[in-house]
């Protein structure tokens, strides 16, 4: 029996059964698209190489700032500025800086909340992509320093009278389950958006992910930002160059292929895990996870209002190409599931590797914070080296851009 009160009286009360095995259930016919074995293949080393054009890491860097001037990644700030994002002064984590957080007046606590969906991914395999979309709005929860406690979502599709796009929810919602059950992140309600087609071509399956989480102590909330030079940069999880549906091949290739991230959801669940626990012992300054855009755009991320505070990088490479420059754009653009960068002091960096090795967790220490400069590089050879003003400036100024041309 679900039952609500309020202060004691019984205000509503339905038996479940009638809200979940008795509801109607639609049998739709189901056929795999056309269209999936050709995505699916994809031979990075048939992608052109483009010329250095002069220095070595002018391609990675203009890389870089085109991703990062990419509506995708790009700032939100133009969007959210026109709202009231303070919720009565109870907005602990500001719009832009992870999951947004509010506080629970009279206790404590406070509720972090993340949205999060990836149509790319769920184009190119919808049941992997639905599974990322659910761990990526956890571990952004996670991030803030907040336990996931539940979710919601909204099921974008095209029509499901036609087979193919039934495949695609039935795949969609499989993945959801699987995720949700892993990462103990139950669904408590949702809303479906169907038959978002025009001219007979459907948007791209878009499971989009709602998940809240609960801070104890509210006043230890994380954000993206780094906040002192001469912080220790630490990766949290593995990167294995995957470009598989990536921004990278999107913004660089205008390509969507590949298959997307792998995702060990036992991995993603001690790294949720860790994150809390690091947070509520104060032991980590900032977190941000590393998603669209891979670890280069991640780290510009966190050094963005800061008041430019730079970052010094040093990550290994990968052998996923037999080219060397395809090589080192996965090892910086590539969005392997389940890394957060995290900052901390460097007197607790040593703790933050215990923790992580005694979860199980993958964890080094890849730099340090401090300079204007972003510089990155790659098995040992600079890859990105970029002032922070102009790419915040690329990543702050896109949306507003992209409608001040569409406004009158």
């Amino acid at each position: 029996m679900l039952r609500v009160k309020d202060r004691g009286a019984v205000v509503a009360e339905i038996p479940n059964r009638a809200l979940t095995d008795e509801a109607p259930v639609y049998r739709r016919p189901l056929e795999q698209p056309e269209y999936l074995a050709e995505v699916q293949t994809f031979d990075l080393d048939a992608l052109a190489v483009r010329p250095a054009s002069g220095a070595s890491i002018a391609p990675s860097n203009n890389d870089l700032v085109a991703l990062l001037a990419s509506p995708t990644i790009g700032s939100k700030r133009w969007v959210y500025r026109q709202y009231d994002h303070m919720v009565r002064t109870n907005t602990l984590n500001l719009p832009g800086f992870g999951a947004g957080v509010v506080r629970v007046k009279g206790t404590d606590r406070g509720l972090a909340l993340s949205v999060d969906g990836n149509g790319r991914y769920c184009y190119l395999d919808p049941y992997r992509g639905a599974m990322l979309a659910v761990a990526e709005a956890a571990r952004n929860v996670a991030c803030a320093g907040a336990r996931p406690l539940g979710a919601t979502n909204c099921l974008n599709f095209g029509n499901p009278e036609r087979p193919a796009i039934m495949w695609q929810f039935a795949k969609a919602v499989e993945g959801i389950g699987a995720a949700c059950r892993a990462l103990d992140v139950p669904i408590t309600g949702g809303n479906v958006s169907l038959y978002n087609e025009t001219d007979g071509r459907a948007i791209y399956p878009t499971p989009v992910i709602g998940v809240v989480g609960l801070l104890e102590h509210a006043d230890r909330v994380i954000s993206r930002r780094f906040h002192v030079a001469g912080d220790a940069v630490i990766l949290l999880g593995e990167g294995r160059g995957e470009l598989g549906g990536s921004e990278y091949l999107k913004v660089v290739y205008d390509l969507v292929r590949g298959m997307p991230p792998h995702l060990d959801l036992a991995a993603e669940r001690a790294l949720q895990s860790l994150l809390v626990r690091l947070a509520d012992a104060r032991m980590i300054r900032s977190a941000h996870d590393c998603s669209d855009g891979g670890l280069a755009a991640t780290i510009a991320e966190c050094c963005f209002d800061t008041g430019g505070m730079g970052a010094e990088i040093s990550i290994g490479g990968v052998d996923v190409s037999r080219q060397a420059a395809l090589n080192r754009a996965a090892a910086l653009f590539g969005e392997s599931a389940s890394r957060v960068v995290v900052s901390a002091s460097p007197d607790r960096a040593a703790d933050v590797l215990a923790h992580a090795a005694a979860a199980g967790v993958p964890a080094r220490v890849i730099g340090r914070v401090g300079g204007s400069v972003l510089r990155m590089a790659v098995a040992g050879e600079t890859a990105i080296d970029i002032g922070i003003d102009e790419a915040e400036r690329a990543w702050s100024t896109t949306i507003e851009h992209y409608f001040a041309k569409r406004v009158a």
